[in-house]
C-alpha cells in the first residue's frame, strides 16, 4: 500500500541541501542493490529487476521470507496470515506488563498506554534496536528511535493501532562500540572514552559506567563552554553516574528526551523476556543441523551472487552464546552435534541435552547471536516492521535464512532514514560558497576540483582538452606515416595525460583554497557533517545536541526527520 507522500515525507528539500545516499556511495551494495530492485517493481519492472544477479537489478528474494519495503509504502496486513497462537499471545501479554514497570522507572509519560498496545493482538509492532551507547550513543541510534515512533505513528494514522518497541541490546559485549562519546567542539570533533575494557566478554547490560564518565563529563564541559550545555551536562550526570549501568542511563536519556513520543524501551536482558524466548532458544538447539544447514545454503547463494558476506562462516558454531563467570562466549558444536564447547574456554561445555537443560532453568544465561536475534525478537514480538540500518539490512539476508527452521512468521523490513543536524548559518553558508551537501560530502579531490571551477581556478582541465586535441592530430599523422605507432603512440598517450592528473592532485587543491576564508569555511562545514571522514551521525553523540540546542532539538528532529531512506534528511533545530 503506498503511503500518503505528504506524512512519510516532510517535503523537498532545497536543491542544494538533495543527497541521493545511494548515487552519493553512501549505501552498502546489498542495499543499492535492495533499492534499485524496488524502484524497477514500482516502474512495473519487477519481474526483471528482483533476483537479478547483479547489484543495479536488486536482490530482494535474497532477503526472503522478510519482505523489503519499498520507500514511500506503509506495510501491509503482516505477512504472516495466521494469528500469534495463544501461548505466544500470553507470553508477549507478560511481556507487556513487565514492561510497564519497567518504563515507569525510566520516566516514560506513557509506559502504560504504550504497553496495554503491545498487549492487544491487533496492534502491529515496529522494532528497532541497538547497543546501549555513551550518553544516548551516536546520533543514528536516536534517528532510529525517532523513525520507529514516527512509523508506528504513520500506520495509527492509517487507522491500525500500532506501538513502537526500541530492543536496548544490552547482551552484547562490544565495549568499545559504547564506551566512546564524540562532540563537535569549535576546534572540531572531540571524542571522549571510558578507557580501557577491563573485561571484553561481560555483556554490556551487566557493567556500570565506573568512575570515569565523570571524567568523560568533565571533558564535555572543556571542550564546550557555554551555560546551558554546562547546565545540560549536570542534567545527564543525573543518569550518567559511575555506579549507573550502561542500559538504565541510556534509557533514562532517551525517555527526557523524546517523552511520550519515545518508543516502548526493552531492555534485552529482561528476565520476562528471557523467559518468552525460551521456546525459541531451545529450538535453535534441537534444530542445530538444520540451523547450520540452513545458514550454509544462504551464504552460498548470496557468494554466487557476487554480494559480500557481511557475517563470515563459522562450521560447528552456534548463533548462540553461553554466559558462564561474567563472560559472554560463543557455542561451539562438538561430536556431531551431540556436544558443545565454549569458544575461548577450556570447561564449560556438556551434552546438547545439558544445554536444552540450561535453557529450560535458567533462560538469561543464553543469548542469540547476530543471525538470530531478529528471529527472536520477532517470534516473542509478533513484529509487523522491522526498522533497519544500513549495516543491518546489510546481513538480514543471512538472518533470514532461520524464519522458516524456527517456523517463525517473518515481517516486513524496511531501512532507517538517515540524519544531519545543520544549523541555518550552516546552510547559509553553504549557498554562500555555492556548494551543495552532495558536493560537500563528496571525496576530497572531487570537492576540490568543484571549488577551483566556481573560482575559476581550475587552470588545469582546459590545459588538458587542448593537449588531448592536439595528442589527436598527432595520432592521425603519425598513423598516416606507420601504422605500426599506433602502439607506441597510445602509450606515449597515456604517460603524458596520466602526468597531467598527478600535476591536477596538487594544483587543484592549491587552487581552492587559495581564497583562506573560503577555504576555512568549508573545512568547518565538512567537520560538522564528516567529522574523521565518516557522516555525523555515526560520529557525534546523541546527547550533544540537546546541549547545544535545548528542547527544540528533539521538537525539530520528529517534525523533520524524512522517512525516506533514500535521501539524507536534514535536521535544523
Amino acid at each position: 500500500m503506498t503511503a500518503n507522500a505528504s506524512s512519510l515525507s516532510v517535503g523537498s528539500p532545497p536543491e542544494s541541501l538533495r543527497l541521493d545516499l545511494a548515487a552519493a556511495g553512501l549505501l552498502p551494495p546489498f542495499v543499492r542493490a535492495l533499492l534499485a530492485g524496488a524502484g524497477a517493481a514500482a516502474a512495473g519492472a519487477g519481474a526483471a529487476g528482483i533476483g537479478a544477479d547483479h547489484e543495479g537489478g536488486g536482490s530482494g528474494d535474497l532477503l526472503a521470507p522478510l519482505r523489503f519495503l519499498p520507500p514511500g509504502e506503509l506495510p501491509a496486513a503482516p505477512p504472516g496470515a495466521a494469528p500469534l497462537a495463544a501461548a505466544r499471545l500470553r507470553a508477549r501479554s507478560e511481556l507487556a506488563q513487565a514492561l510497564v514497570a519497567a518504563n515507569r522507572a525510566y520516566g516514560h509519560p506513557d509506559a502504560d498506554r504504550l504497553a496495554q498496545r503491545l498487549a492487544d493482538p491487533a496492534a502491529r509492532v515496529v522494532v528497532a534496536g541497538q547497543q546501549p551507547g555513551l550518553l544516548g550513543g551516536p546520533l543514528y541510534t536516536f534517528t532510529k528511535m525517532v523513525a520507529a515512533a514516527r512509523w508506528a505513528a504513520e500506520l495509527e494514522a492509517r487507522g491500525e493501532l500500532a506501538v513502537a518497541v526500541f530492543w536496548v541490546a544490552t547482551e552484547d559485549h562490544d565495549y568499545a562500540e559504547v564506551a566512546t562519546a564524540s562532540v563537535l567542539a569549535a576546534d572540531g570533533p572531540r571524542a571522549f572514552d571510558l578507557g580501557s575494557d577491563p573485561q571484553p566478554l561481560m555483556p554490556v547490560g551487566m557493567r556500570t559506567l565506573s568512575p570515569a564518565v565523570d571524567a568523560v563529563l568533565h571533558g564535555l564541559a572543556q571542550a564546550v563552554p557555554g551555560e546551558r550545555y554546562a547546565e545540560w551536562l549536570r542534567t545527564v550526570a543525573l543518569w550518567y553516574r559511575p555506579d549507573a549501568r550502561f542500559g538504565e542511563a541510556f534509557c533514562r536519556l532517551m525517555v527526557h528526551l523524546l517523552g511520550a513520543r519515545c518508543p516502548l524501551l526493552l531492555d534485552a536482558m529482561n528476565p520476562t523476556l528471557k523467559a518468552a524466548e525460551r521456546p525459541w532458544l531451545a529450538r535453535l538447539v534441537e534444530r542445530r543441523g538444520e540451523v547450520e544447514e540452513a545458514l550454509g545454503r544462504r551464504d552460498a547463494a548470496l557468494s554466487r551472487r557476487g554480494h559480500e558476506l557481511r557475517v563470515s562462516p563459522q562450521p560447528g558454531a552456534s548463533p548462540l552464546f553461553l554466559l558462564r563467570g561474567g563472560e559472554r562466549r560463543r557455542i561451539e558444536w562438538r561430536d556431531g552435534g551431540g556436544s558443545y564447547a565454549l569458544r575461548g574456554s577450556a570447561a564449560g561445555g556438556g551434552s546438547a541435552q545439558e544445554l536444552l537443560r540450561i535453557v529450560a532453568e535458567n533462560p538469561g544465561v543464553v543469548s542469540p547471536g547476530v543471525l538470530a536475534r531478529p528471529a527472536v525478537a520477532d517470534a516473542v514480538l509478533g513484529s509487523s516492521l522491522q526498522l533497519l540500518g544500513p549495516g543491518e539490512l546489510s546481513y538480514m539476508p543471512q538472518a533470514a535464512a532461520l524464519y522458516p527452521v524456527l517456523e517463525i512468521e517473518a515481517p516486513w523490513a524496511a531501512l532507517r532514514p538517515q540524519s544531519v543536524v545543520l544549523e541555518e548559518h550552516q546552510i547559509g553558508k553553504l549557498e554562500e560558497l555555492g556548494i551543495g551537501l552532495a558536493d560537500l560530502l563528496a571525496d576530497r579531490a572531487r570537492l576540490d576540483r568543484i571549488v577551483a571551477e566556481r573560482l575559476g581556478g581550475d587552470f588545469v582541465a582546459p590545459a588538458r582538452g587542448r593537449i588531448e586535441e592536439e595528442l589527436a592530430r598527432l595520432r592521425a599523422a603519425a598513423l598516416a606515416a606507420d601504422p605500426n605507432l599506433e602502439r607506441p603512440f597510445e602509450k606515449t598517450r597515456e604517460q603524458i595525460l596520466r602526468a597531467l592528473d598527478l600535476f591536477a592532485e596538487k594544483a587543484l587543491p592549491a587552487a581552492a583554497r587559495r581564497d583562506e576564508v573560503r577555504s576555512r569555511r568549508l573545512e568547518q562545514l565538512r567537520d560538522a557533517c564528516l567529522p574523521g571522514g565518516k557522516l555525523q551521525e555515526r560520529v557525534i553523540c546523541s546527547a550533544h545536541f540537546p546541549g547545544k540546542y535545548g528542547d527544540r532539538f528533539a521538537a525539530s528532529f520528529w517534525e523533520q526527520l524524512d522517512l525516506d531512506p533514500t535521501r539524507l534528511a536534514v535536521i535544523t533545530p
